[in-house]
């Protein structure tokens, strides 16, 4: 059984996609969470971070890398039509490399509400982008999800952008904000949400870098 490495629930979104892809498609795997501080990645990573799939002699150690190791064994990862895995595997591309504004300004906090201070031109940019590559997708395959009607690694790739949507309510359209729903309903993503309330732990670069862009309004976390 492979073993992934992830840091804090309530903070990691790059742990997140492979986390909820394997939960998803209900592949076993053995979890390890290394909280941020005081954790030596390097012991387990070799680039140092998370997330990281140990499976017998092999380590993967980036998000899409191990989507793509996954999919040598578990064809479920991407869909079946070719038209959709092309575009499914386009638009997690995309999530990996870009949206760098909604990074930054809406980092991933899960446990908490923020009300921005302002949308610049920056997000106001990716956020049209994430609207218009959602709707092209769920109109193009008719949902309900990114790529069809079934969970793909599209969807995990973007299961972040649906925290950070519950966090910080950015301007997006009514599709965009149901499929949103959508992910945040499913079991996986409830567990995981779960889990992030119940973290004792603050990261105080992920805490400054909410407060650098907005005013947390509430905070529904483990005290």
């Amino acid at each position: 059984m492979p073993t992934l490495y992830i840091a804090n629930k309530n903070y990691s979104s790059w742990s997140l996609r492979p986390w909820v892809l394997l939960r998803e498609l209900g592949i076993p795997f053995e979890e390890k969470l290394m909280p941020f501080h005081g954790s030596a990645f390097t012991g387990f990573s070799p680039s140092g971070k998370v997330p990281c799939l140990v499976d017998d002699a092999i380590t993967v150690w980036d998000s899409l890398a191990i989507t793509e190791y996954l999919a040598e064994s578990h064809p479920d990862v991407w869909p079946a039509d070719k038209s959709a895995r092309a575009f499914a595997r386009c638009a997690a591309a995309e999530m990996h490399s870009g949206f760098m504004a909604l990074r930054t300004q809406c980092g991933m906090n899960c446990g908490i509400r923020v009300k921005l201070h302002r949308v610049d031109d920056a997000l106001e940019s990716d956020l049209a982008r994430l609207n218009a590559l959602w709707n092209d997708g769920l109109q193009r395959f008719g949902g309900p999800f990114l790529a069809g009607e079934k969970f793909s690694a599209a969807d995990a790739f973007y299961a972040p952008v649906a925290f950070r949507i519950q966090t910080y309510a950015p301007p997006l359209d009514d599709a965009a904000n149901a499929y949103a729903q959508r992910l945040l309903a499913l079991p996986s993503m409830r567990e995981w949400y779960g889990d992030a309330l119940k973290e004792t732990w603050r990261h105080a670069a992920h805490e400054n870098e909410v407060a650098e862009w907005g005013t947390v309004t509430e905070d529904l976390r483990t005290v």
